[in-house]
């Protein structure tokens, strides 16, 4: 499988096929799994029919214009990224944020993680001002932490939590009110929700790695699952041995 924006090369349709199977039987499989959903998109009749949308944006894309200025973890050079679109007044969002972050770790080294904003405003009042105010705490290098912050005090969301968070961070507050209200931040989180809606994203979380749609709401054994499938793929590709 090419890695987001390499154009040509071919991705193994067995694999496309294999993940669609192994997201299918253990989605069925786990209960509990869910996420929030409403998004102004039509949706895709199929989950084939979604994975194909999915593929021909990204391949569409080059890398830089894919990740952009948004927060990153791991390896910048890695060739496995893992995109997450979010919603910080989303509960699963929170949910999926804890579990996922040991899988992030275990594989700072060979995978970027991309976060990228998808604030699902018609049922989350709060979810723009909370990215709006991540992106500004992010323009003094705390996304991260801001990030954390939020979905721990996720029933706290509103303007006193910006605020309280801002100023245990000890961010320049007069520069965090500033950006929050720049149009650098509204034309950050305009154009992650774009993006989102070219991919035909229906709700949070969302992920993408590199380009295979996975589910919000995957266990983390799924990811670990595909994460060594795209390497084994990637490896042939470039005739490598396998890893």
């Amino acid at each position: 499988m090419a890695a987001p924006g390499t154009g040509g090369r071919a991705r193994p349709r067995w694999l496309v096929w294999l993940v669609l199977a192994l997201v299918t039987a253990i989605l069925v499989a786990t209960l509990g799994m869910a996420a929030s959903r409403r998004s102004q998109t039509t949706p895709p009749p199929s989950r084939e029919a979604h994975q194909q949308i999915v593929a021909r944006v990204i391949a569409a894309k080059d890398r830089q214009t894919l990740i952009g200025n948004s927060p990153t973890r791991g390896n910048p050079a890695a060739p496995v990224v893992l995109f997450v679109f979010a919603d910080f007044q989303c509960p699963y969002c929170a949910i999926s944020a804890a579990q996922i972050r040991p899988f992030v770790q275990a594989h700072a080294e060979d995978m970027l993680f991309v976060f990228k904003h998808f604030p699902l405003t018609q049922i989350h009042p709060e979810a723009e001002a909370a990215a709006i105010a991540t992106w500004a705490a992010g323009q003094q290098g705390q996304f991260w932490l801001y990030h954390d912050g939020l979905f721990v005090h996720q029933n706290r969301l509103g303007e006193a939590l910006y605020l309280e968070l801002a100023t245990a961070m000890g961010l320049d507050l007069e520069q965090f009110n500033r950006d929050r209200q720049s149009p650098a931040a509204r034309a950050a989180l305009a154009a992650d929700v774009a993006l989102a809606q070219e991919l035909k994203l229906q709700g949070t979380p969302a992920f993408i790695m590199n380009d295979l749609l996975i589910p919000g709401g995957a266990p983390v054994p799924l990811f670990e699952e595909i994460f060594k499938q795209v390497q084994q793929a990637l490896t042939q590709q470039s005739g490598g041995p396998a890893r």
